[in-house]
């Protein structure tokens, strides 16, 4: 559109009011189609609102300027107190569906159209429009001219309910059509909502209700938040509400040479300024069918609205006449369904589960339900604050949802069927007594936070697994051989149930095990005997408390120096220790406060688990020899791990960066020491082998 570029770049052209409003309104249907149905904007948000205001302004100064195709005019009118009924130019028939919803759907669909049409199988095969079947409200546009007079919904397809004040609110719906000015055009098609601004709905919905709103309420699924907003009798909070708009076919038309082909209307409607789903194709035969259906349901997940399912219809508009109806519905359309991923069941019962790492989730167990394409008899409730803000109680009534391979949740309770003798209000403490159901360790929630989660890490059985496996990783106890399949093994049969367990390990306790050989199980011995020698600080950062990371790990070894003065440190004398927090502190002194976490601290320690202590802070303020020395490490040293490099110099009061700059004092360089060896040359830094650092570090090369 050369004139509207031309017109944006130079709004100080000598026209009329009258002109440069229209220009305006051009302008700005242009734009709006643009970024809102193409998703290719031309300019910047800014200077499109630079443009409406100048329309505005030239409104209010001309109100005879006003007309009903103007952007500005997309919010207008008072509150309904009702909606006014509208009978259909043509009725607003709906289509036959196709309930089986594997490729046999197509088949008999494909069957029933060729026997219509009286062919036979040396016959072509028919060619089709295929659609997608969108989840939302049915919607009927009727444009005079190419201008938007009204919008209606389908009701009960004779007569429906005029909407055109919230229709007028969606900006993807043109208010003029581009190129069309046929006397009459209707345009049918759905209004829908998108995911992200479903989502985005919600949470606004929620911090309205948080902050004490009345009436406001969150929404169960996009269909139900768009029909809402359609039938708002308010259009400023109509306008509120993100919605979108697919035309998919058409009512009544008066001057307008309809296309032969239902793909070619579609690209008609599309050429007009009219938003058209691009998931859509023209295929041949009951294959073609197949392969779409097929098609569209492994992409239905990753699409940014609901479907549920597709839509074939015969392209020639000709053989459409041919076909003809049966019982108000069209012979030669059928909407081919997928496995719903919505359905109601009963609430039986809330059951409580324990993560790997002591997370605890609410878990509705429901009468079994066949949603998405399985049967379903437990869904997610997330945590506690998201079961009581959907007042989910036993005894109810639910909406399921399962799409794709996410876990199945309860997006929300169906109130009108809620039993009088319906349970209380979920209270996951009250329900638990305030103790893990796995172990009875004490659960706690953090400020803040919205999961409960179980304080007995080291002991609880639901988190065995996930306990082993940090211990057992390089930065904490570095147990070589001890991966996940093994750890799972060791597990499910029964031999590790606690990490002092590990260290009782035999040979051929080991060789016992799947695909584990002599040598490999030599080794996992060799690796646990290694891993007895350690640090302090690699101890606390295996035993895996909460908020307990590798630096306050340190910050706690330096502090304290031994291990009994930080399982009997309280929170005070915690809030002491560098960097260490209220909520860190609590954390640890909650780990601490169970007894069978000490216990297994004191296990470890009698299984020959062992590293220097010092006197800690008393110690700590003695000069440390590498003091503001910084060091950066590169290759791999002859006898040195990386890390073990890095606690030496950090021991001793030095600092260990991960790159080399004009601030690094020296750079340690072992085997394939690559490109930080090429910058402290170019810098001019001192380079020390393994031998000259350990000579710096004053111990035994």
């Amino acid at each position: 559109m050369a004139t509207a570029a031309a017109d944006a770049a130079d709004p100080l052209t000598p026209w009329g009011p009258g002109e440069r409003a229209a220009r305006l309104r051009a302008q700005l249907q242009h734009h709006a189609q643009r970024y809102y149905v193409l998703d290719a904007p031309e300019i910047p948000d800014a200077e499109y609102d630079r443009l409406f205001q100048e329309l505005q302004a030239i409104e209010a100064a001309h109100p005879e300027l006003l007309s009903a195709d103007s952007p500005t005019q997309r919010v207008i009118g008072k509150v309904l107190a009702g909606f006014a009924s509208v009978r259909h130019a043509l009725a607003m028939l709906s289509i036959r569906t196709e309930t089986d919803t594997t490729a046999n759907g197509a088949i008999a669909f494909d069957g029933r159209v060729r026997r219509e049409l009286e062919l036979v199988e040396a016959d072509a095969p028919i060619e089709y429009a295929a659609e997608l079947k969108f989840d939302g409200l049915a919607i009927n546009l009727r444009y005079e001219h190419g201008v938007l007079v009204q919008a209606a919904t389908r009701g009960d397809g004779e007569s429906g309910e005029d909407v055109t004040q919230n229709i007028r609110t969606i900006a993807e719906i043109p208010l003029r059509l581009s190129n069309n000015a046929a006397p009459v055009l209707e345009v049918r098609g759905e209004v829908y909502m998108r995911r992200d601004r479903f989502d985005a709905l919600n949470e606004r919905q929620r911090a309205l209700i948080a902050q004490g709103a009345k009436n406001e309420k969150t929404f169960v699924n996009p269909r139900n938040a768009a029909a809402g907003a359609v039938r708002q009798l308010d259009p400023a909070i109509a306008a509120k509400r993100p919605l979108s708009f697919f035309a998919y076919g058409l009512g009544d038309v008066q001057g307008w040479d309809v296309p032969d082909t239902h793909s070619g209307l579609l690209d008609a409607l599309a050429a007009a300024g009219v938003p058209v789903c691009r998931d859509r194709a023209v295929v041949q035969g009951a294959e073609g069918l197949i392969a779409f259906h097929m098609a569209m349901g492994a992409k239905r997940d990753a699409l940014p609205f609901d479907i549920d399912g597709v839509v074939y219809k015969v392209n020639s508009r000709a053989l459409q006449q041919r076909l003809g109806f049966v019982t108000r519905e069209p012979r030669w359309a059928v909407a081919h369904k997928y496995p719903a991923q919505e359905q109601m069941t009963l609430l039986r019962d809330i059951d409580i589960q324990v993560g790997r790492t002591g997370k605890l989730t609410p878990v509705a167990k429901l009468e079994p339900v066949f949603v998405g394409g399985t049967t379903v008899s437990n869904a997610t409730l997330h945590n506690e604050d998201e079961t009581r803000r959907k007042d989910v109680r036993i005894g109810d009534t639910v909406i399921v949802r399962r799409a794709g391979d996410v876990i199945p949740e309860v997006v929300g309770v169906v109130l009108d069927r809620r039993p009088s003798d319906v349970g209380e209000p979920f209270d996951l403490y009250r329900r638990l007594n305030g103790q893990c159901p796995i172990c009875g360790s004490a659960i706690t929630r953090e400020e803040g936070e919205v999961d409960w989660r179980c304080s007995g890490g080291l002991f609880c059985p639901a988190q065995r697994k996930q306990a082993i496996l940090h211990f057992a990783q390089r930065r904490a106890l570095d147990i070589e051989g001890l991966g996940d399949k093994l750890v799972d093994q060791l597990v499910d049969a029964g031999i590790v149930r606690t990490l002092p367990e590990l260290y009782t390990l035999g040979l051929a306790k080991l060789t016992e095990l799947d695909r584990m050989g002599e040598k490999s199980a030599v080794n996992l011995l060799a690796g646990l005997q290694g891993s007895k020698r350690t640090t302090l600080a690699r101890f606390l950062y295996g035993l895996g408390i909460r908020h307990v990371g590798e630096t306050t790990a340190k910050d706690l070894a330096k502090h304290f120096g031994g291990i009994d003065r930080v399982t009997g440190a309280t929170v005070e004398q915690l809030l002491e220790v560098h960097d260490v927090g209220p909520v860190v502190a609590q954390s640890i002194r909650t780990f601490f406060d169970q007894p069978h976490n000490v216990e297994v601290v004191e296990q470890l320690r009698s299984a020959g688990v062992h590293w220097e202590e010092t006197e800690g802070a008393v110690a700590d303020v003695a000069p440390k020899r590498l003091a503001g020395i910084t060091f950066v490490l590169t290759g791999t040293l002859p006898t040195l791990s990386r890390e073990d490099a890095k606690e030496r110099i950090e021991a001793a009061g030095g600092k260990v960066s991960g790159s080399v700059s004009r601030k690094t004092h020296f750079v340690v360089a072992g085997d394939e020491a690559g490109a930080k060896l090429d910058k402290a040359r170019e810098l001019g830094i001192a380079v020390l082998d393994e031998a000259g650092l350990l000579e710096m570090l004053r111990l035994p090369a």
